[in-house]
């Protein structure tokens, strides 16, 4: 059973109410009636709502001639001199016109940095560990790749692009690269939902294996327990530093691969 966070019980206690009229209404049945917002959706919300703050803090704030030390973040994410930021891997991958994949593209990659980053808050939780997040991601940049693919060449013309280059070898290559195409869903999903609960489920069960010798300890004696208090003390720090750098792979991963796909359907024949 997930352990619900303050937040989330907050959120039921005033919404919850509101959220099981509209599930009625749809004849949806809650898989928890006594909290019908699930705990990733509530977290997802709070996801978002910092993200807007965050950029609604700097936007009054964003100086060309002297740029503050958060200014200069952001940017990196956009670009920097390493070659992975979000508009980087976007031109590098799909052309020149990389740029206006940036909005979609760019929020998404945002939206599971500071997904994944808020599992480091303690009594609140990652939402991209819960499948469905990842998920819900994966189907909007399948859906948005298809459909500037779709814009670039046209409905048959990008179809085209299925069948590969030697006309007798269509009717072999055609199902073949749509199910290689769909599967993308799944790559993306697993990718990013595996890593991120599995940074969680490590620090859970090590910290639980710790906290038990430092209970037995304190029987014995509390100097004992306090020497054998260290190590729990210090695992958490080595793995919110392991959760940190697991989060900007996958936002990494998140970005690259989409932009590849992009470049992939918008493609031209030579």
């Amino acid at each position: 059973m997930e352990e619900l966070s303050w937040l989330t019980v907050l959120v039921n206690k005033y919404l919850g109410g509101l959220a099981l009229q509209i599930f009625q209404a749809l004849h949806i049945k809650p898989a928890d009636p006594v909290h019908p917002i699930p705990q990733h959706v509530v977290m997802l919300a709070l996801v978002v709502v910092i993200g807007s703050l965050l950029a609604l803090w700097l936007k009054p704030r964003l100086s060309a001639e002297n740029p503050g030390g958060f200014q200069q973040v952001t940017e990196m994410l956009i670009t920097n001199p390493l070659g992975f930021g979000i508009r980087d891997l976007l031109e590098e991958n799909a052309g020149h016109e990389g740029i206006k994949y940036v909005p979609l593209v760019g929020s998404i990659s945002v939206l599971i940095l500071l997904g994944s980053l808020l599992g480091i808050i303690p009594t609140l939780y990652s939402p991209t560990a819960q499948v469905s997040v990842p998920l819900g991601c994966a189907v909007v940049t399948f859906i948005y790749f298809n459909w500037r693919g779709i814009r670039h060449h046209g409905a048959v013309g990008y179809l085209k692009h299925f069948a590969g280059p030697i006309w007798w070898l269509a009717p072999l290559m055609f199902p073949v690269e749509i199910i290689s195409t769909c599967a993308r869903i799944l790559s993306l999903t697993v990718r990013l939902w595996a890593n991120i609960f599995a940074s969680d489920l490590l620090y859970v069960i090590f910290l639980g294996l710790l906290v038990e010798p430092v209970l037995w300890g304190w029987q014995k004696s509390p100097a004992v327990g306090a020497v054998l208090g260290i190590f729990p003390a210090l695992i958490p720090l080595a793995f919110i530093g392991l959760h940190i750098f697991v989060s900007i792979i996958q936002t990494y991963v998140f970005t690259l691969l989409p932009a590849m796909y992009i470049g992939f359907a918008t493609a031209d024949e030579h």
